[in-house]
């Protein structure tokens, strides 16, 4: 399927992504769609395809600045690009091999296809946690349930009935690969054999388990240690839990399992928001306190910690208390607090109060509103100030013109 759609919609990134966001994109959508895990589906094979194309471009530096300036007719005049609606899955598979796991590729010794210097490994799966703030300050312990494709138990991984070993495909000879006449007839290409989908072995009489996969679906449950001073968007990799390697490996051949990937999600914080190894806080003060100063307690993730609020203090200024934040990852090192004061204006104040604050507002030579009257007052104006004297002389003349 031609790519027509924008690169980064793709993917599902946003434009200023970095190199490792694209790279967790692919992953994660090279694992969904992957031929293998829709068998038969046409439209998961060609979202495949089109999140090859896009990462090719956007994980390559100088070919997404031309993409990001020109869009697609950019990349028409730069150097060639692989025509992915035309490549098989494998070799796909092949190009990317660095993003799927450490050394040589955890994800390309799927359907057979060996790594350069290595034997052949199997799937790297993926699957996420969501954790709180106070679990990212201790580290925690977390149940993962998952599913994988695993060796079928009936036919031992071969696809065939009984166990029974594959047959040499016939129009491969059994290698896996066939040549084709290349552009002009000016050279000859290996490609992955239409018959055996290059592993060089068919099969005539499928296990009825399987249905000639050799996989089957396994529901699996692990417990997850969660190391503290984690950032959202991290894994922790668990290795050789991940699936099994091609068929043709079932019967006796080399080959390691690919790894698990658990995406660790923070939820966000009621009062902490996260910066690094550091927790923000806002923390409310009364107008008071900010005048006089005074010593309070902030909150921590772990306990109470005594902050001084300086005389004069002004509103949203920055006061850090050292070593009350998260654990650095690798070092353990806890990170600050930085709290950030905001001043609170009463809203209710007593008779008291407000006769104390106008008595100060008189020492400052500020304007304040006039004292309001309740409604018993203003009647009292009514019949005893200006208004009930012009009532009165109203009267009095309506008596003597009578």
């Amino acid at each position: 399927m031609a790519t027509t759609r924008d690169y980064y919609e793709v993917l599902g990134v946003e434009r200023t992504a970095d190199g490792d966001e694209i790279k967790r994109a692919y992953r994660r959508l090279a694992m969904k769609h992957h031929p293998d895990r829709n068998p038969g589906d046409a439209d998961a094979e060609a979202y495949f395809k089109e999140a090859a194309a896009a990462y090719e471009v956007l994980s390559d530096e100088q070919k997404r600045a031309r993409y990001d300036q020109f869009g697609h007719e950019g990349l028409r005049g730069g150097p060639a690009m692989h025509d992915f609606s035309r490549m098989n899955v494998d070799d796909i598979f092949s190009m990317f091999n660095d993003i799927f796991g450490g050394g040589g590729g955890g994800f390309g010794g799927a359907r057979g296809a060996r790594r350069p210097r290595g034997v052949p490994r199997g799937y790297d799966l993926e699957t996420q946690v969501i954790i709180d703030l106070e679990d990212v300050f201790e580290g925690c312990e977390r149940d993962v349930a998952f599913s994988r494709l695993d060796v079928c138990e009936a036919c031992n991984g071969t696809g065939a009935k009984d166990g029974a070993e594959p047959a040499i495909c016939e129009t491969c000879n059994g290698s896996g690969k066939v040549m084709q006449q290349g552009l002009g007839g000016m050279f000859r290409i290996a490609t992955n054999c239409p018959r055996c989908g290059g592993r060089g072995r068919i099969i005539t009489d499928p296990c009825r388990s399987c249905r000639g996969k050799g996989r089957t679906p396994t529901e699996r449950n692990l417990k997850v240690k969660i190391p503290a001073g984690v950032h959202d968007g991290q894994a922790v990799r668990i290795k050789g839990e991940g699936e099994p390697p091609g068929q043709e490996l079932s019967s006796g051949g080399e080959g390691i399992r690919g790894d698990l990937h658990v995406v660790v999600r923070v939820r966000e914080h009621e009062f902490f928001q996260r910066e690094g190894d550091h927790l923000i806080l806002e923390m409310p003060i009364s107008f008071t306190q900010a005048a006089l100063g005074a010593e309070i307690e902030a909150p921590t993730l772990d306990g109470p910690a005594t902050l001084k609020i300086d005389k004069g203090t002004q509103y949203g200024a920055i006061r850090k208390i050292k070593g009350r934040g998260l654990p650095n990852l690798r070092t353990g090192d806890r990170g600050d607090l930085i709290v950030a004061l905001k001043i609170e204006t009463p809203t209710r104040l007593s008779d008291k109060q407000k006769q104390i604050l106008r008595e100060f507002a008189e020492t400052e030579d500020v304007n304040v509103l006039p004292e309001s009257h309740g409604f018993i007052d203003r009647l009292k104006e009514m019949f005893s100030g200006p208004k009930a004297d012009r009532s009165k002389k109203a009267e009095a003349e309506e008596d003597h013109n009578a």
